[in-house]
């Protein structure tokens, strides 16, 4: 198993150091490559809204192997995923859900959000750095 619990702590710890840099407090969550929980944390006064959709953007993520920002690109009317969420309602389109791979196979997913959708993605991306370099 690639997301041990250290290692999630770990992803966990990176995110609130990067939001405390940012100056957001945010939801942080990871699922593992079926979409299931790993780890869930709210730090601070995170906005309301992010207790649930975090979640999702890591299921999201992990069950697509994309990121969800892409993911409601292709979600769009005439887009090749369109009305994906209506045929999954654990399916969420808003950005800071990221998958993370290890040889090219997914082994779980991140979802950020609490913050602007550029704060949340700039989280996320520093979470999945830190996650390749303790994966190599």
């Amino acid at each position: 198993m690639i997301l041990t619990d250290e290692l999630c702590d770990k992803l966990c710890a990176a995110a609130q150091e990067k939001s405390k840099e940012l100056g957001v407090e945010i939801s942080f969550a990871i699922s593992d490559a079926s979409g299931l929980p790993k780890l869930y944390r709210r730090f601070g006064e995170a906005l309301v809204l992010s207790i649930t959709l975090v979640p999702g953007k890591a299921y999201t993520a992990a069950v697509t192997q994309c990121k969800t920002k892409d993911v409601a690109a292709c979600a769009a009317e005439g887009g090749s995923l369109m009305a994906i969420q209506s045929n999954d309602p654990r399916i969420t389109l808003v950005a800071g859900g990221y998958p993370l791979f290890v040889d090219g196979k997914i082994a779980g997913a991140i979802g950020v959000g609490g913050g602007t959708e550029e704060q949340d993605c700039t989280i996320a991306e520093y979470v999945v750095d830190v996650f390749e370099r303790l994966t190599k």
